[in-house]
């Protein structure tokens, strides 16, 4: 199923008149007598030209492809509820026989919606039409809409931006009229070729014919970018029947979902592999820019630079810097979101009860009470609804999690109840939906559920995956590199060491730093004090890497290496921020790529890679500017500070609730960052801190450690 002689992109928007041009009819054709994207007037027009593609394609034996920008399924549920049958192909049959689509364009189809509108509960699902059409029974809003039953998208348009509903008949965006018109001449082509035809991923059955539904934004990047083309029309549906052509579809054709999904709501070929399609196209227009050269330089008279100064400009210095990708939802956690995403059914989707017990109608009861009502014959369990309505005064033996069967609209506890098997009894006065749950009550069905930028917890997953997105458009993981260097620093703890030589303490640190922290860590190792040798290896950081952390040679001594070569041969700004421990920050591009020089003692660099590394690394994973949330301890230490700068103390929380500060504020004593849980944070201004003085902690967790 994955391979074509030929492959065919149909934009099926024609005009409710016909003519050609923009907002008209395209071909594009890949593969075998591939040929200039080709424009029609009319939906005829177009089945005609099909119907003789599709017969030469058998003639000469080839195995062709043509996928339409239209839906060939509606949300689950209402294949089921217009035809008795759960599938989307017995919804085209059904429209074929109503729907009239004459060679101009004229066509019946705002009638037939509102037909199917009486065929389902409450307002809708269908909405949108000319003012001058008077159909009740068809709102020419969404809003004025309710109580169908229905989500808004299906399970694959949670995977495409900007996505319509089906529902939508009018105006910009209106797929669903399109999609009512194309599913006719669908229907009437799989009548035509029979067996030769499939339709995917409705049928799997092997055929020479494959119809497809696919979505033209998937290589907007690309059309942005295209030349030569009559419209934007032209450009979509060449360029997707070539990236279709140039890419494996085997994935594609083997989505991530239930089959009862497929065979009702169908597939957008290509949701979710954007990236790759656009690969085939030899682009690479999802890659961000990158920063300006001079995006880390301080105002001229700058010396000193107080800790919030210097947040501030590196906010406004940073954007995300990864590449987007759509990844399934159980592989999902630690992502950030790069769209927001909107619920695709309800939570519940239906009013369901919330306890084990017994329901009934809260109008039919009466009096306060005591009740005795008649038992209806079977139960309504999760999973097992009662499909039958439960008349007045009558009540049904419901489970949790049970939908409510038409006619219930209130449960009593089953401990507050007797039964025996006929009748059940109970006291009184209830109040009326008691213990039940509203359709909806927790998620509404097209509404947005999770915004972009967030970092995907496993709540998320349980949220995202009930709401039932299969697939989920995440940034790339962070890639970030670490760099150490130094000609006394030794890369082995196992190798024996001089006197002068001392283990590489950092490298390992920030390598777990950046792991616990979600991005993928890359160690670009350690590394003597040689311009060359450490120039390579800013080298291969810049090709594999989104960021770099260095340690080390970031001031402007004599060995500085770094910050000297970073001078030299990239674009170096060196910060001197007001802060203790932790005084240089060297930020730098290499080749475009962002460089943080970290001072060399251990104590500093973390200090540094928490306060300044956490928020910069999460704005450029595309989570946004994330600052650690701290709190308000007693203080169980004495200190008096001096104005001038920032300062951080290695500190966690006694048994007496108190913040207790390490013995020793020397930056060298990598014990203590062991022994910490935290930071002390003192204000940049001078502070007497006697026992007891409110001082703020920030527990390392609320830097994601």
């Amino acid at each position: 199923m994955s391979r074509f002689d030929r492959i065919l992109v149909v934009d099926w928007s024609a005009n409710s008149t016909p003519k050609r041009g923009a907002d008209s009819i395209w071909i594009g054709a890949a593969g075998a007598q591939a040929g200039p994207p080709r424009n029609f007037a009319t939906r005829a027009e177009t089945i005609t030209y099909l119907r003789d593609q599709m017969r030469a394609a058998l003639a000469a034996d080839h195995r062709m492809l043509v996928s339409f920008d239209i839906g060939f399924g509606f949300p689950k549920g209402f294949a089921q509820h217009l035809t008795g049958r759960a599938e989307a192909l017995a919804v085209w049959d059904w429209l074929a026989a109503r729907i009239e689509d004459d060679a101009r364009n004229r066509n019946n189809r705002f009638d037939v919606a509102a037909e199917i509108n009486r065929q389902f509960p409450g307002t809708g699902p269908f909405w949108g039409r000319p003012d001058h059409l008077n159909l009740p029974d068809l709102p020419a809003k969404g809003k004025e809409r309710g109580g169908h039953g229905l989500a808004e998208l299906r399970a694959t348009e949670a995977l495409c931006a900007g996505a319509h509903p089906m529902w939508k008949l009018y105006t910009t965006g209106s797929v669903g009229s399109q999609s009512l018109l194309g599913q006719v001449h669908l229907a009437r082509l799989r009548a035509e070729f029979g067996d030769m035809l499939a339709v995917w991923p409705m049928q799997d059955h092997a055929a020479p014919l494959v119809l497809t539904e696919t979505y033209l934004s998937l290589i907007d990047p690309a059309v942005r970018e295209a030349q030569g083309y009559a419209c934007k029309d032209a450009a979509q549906v060449d360029l997707l029947a070539r990236a279709f052509h140039g890419v494996s579809l085997a994935a594609m054709m083997q989505p991530e979902a239930s089959r009862e999904i497929l065979r009702e709501e169908g597939w957008i070929l290509g949701a979710g592999y954007g990236a790759e399609l656009l690969a085939a196209l030899g682009q690479r227009t999802l890659t961000p820019p990158r920063l300006r050269n001079d995006c880390f330089a301080m105002p001229q008279g700058v010396d000193w630079v107080p800790v919030d100064v210097a947040l501030n400009r590196l906010r406004d210095a940073l954007h995300p810097v990864t590449t987007t990708e759509d990844v399934a939802t159980a592989q999902a956690g630690g992502r950030v979101l790069t769209q927001d995403l909107v619920a695709r059914r309800a939570n519940p989707p239906a009013a369901n009860s919330a306890v084990d017990g017994f329901g009934f109608a809260h109008s039919g009861l009466g009096s306060d009470g005591p009740y005795t009502l008649p038992l209806v014959a079977g139960r309504a369990a999760a999973g097992q609804p009662f499909d039958d309505p439960v008349p007045q005064g009558h009540a049904i033996r419901i489970l949790t999690g049970a939908i409510l069967p038409k006619g219930v609209d209130t449960v009593v506890l089953e401990e507050d109840c007797a039964s025996d098997g006929a009748r059940v009894a109970f006291d009184g006065p209830i109040k009326p939906r008691i213990n039940t749950r509203k359709a909806g009550e927790d998620v509404q069905a097209g509404t947005v559920f999770l915004k972009a930028g967030r970092i995907l917890t496993p709540p998320d997953l349980g949220l995202v995956s009930a709401l039932g997105v299969a697939r989920v458009p995440v940034h790339r993981v962070l890639r970030v590199g670490v760099l150490s260097t130094g000609d006394e620093i030794l890369s082995d703890p196992g190798a024996p060491a001089a006197l002068h030589q001392i283990y590489d303490a950092n490298r390992p640190m920030l390598l777990e730093i950046a792991r616990k922290w979600g991005y993928q860590p890359v160690d670009l190792g350690h590394w003597p004090d040689n311009d060359s040798a450490i120039a390579s290896a800013l080298d291969r950081g810049a090709q594999s890497c989104d960021v770099i952390l260095t340690s080390g040679g970031a001031s402007a001594g004599d060995e500085d290496h770094v910050s000297r070569l970073l001078r030299a041969r990239g674009t170096l700004s060196s910060w001197r921020i007001a802060l203790k421990p932790g005084r240089p920050l060297a930020l730098a591009l290499w080749q475009g790529v962002p460089v943080l020089g970290l001072p060399g003692n251990p104590v500093a660099a973390l200090v540094c890679t928490l306060i300044f590394g956490c928020p910069a690394l999460s704005m450029m994973a595309g989570s946004g500017w994330i600052m650690p949330q701290g709190f308000e301890l007693p203080a169980a230490f004495t200190k008096s500070k001096k104005p001038g700068r920032r300062e951080y103390l290695r500190a966690r929380i006694n048994d007496q609730g108190a913040a207790e500060v390490f013995a020793s504020e020397g930056s060298g004593r990598i014990s203590g960052l062991s022994w910490a849980e935290g930071l002390v944070e003192l204000p940049d201004d001078a502070v007497r801190i006697s026992l007891g003085t409110r001082v703020r902690y920030i527990p390392f967790t609320s830097f994601g450690l």
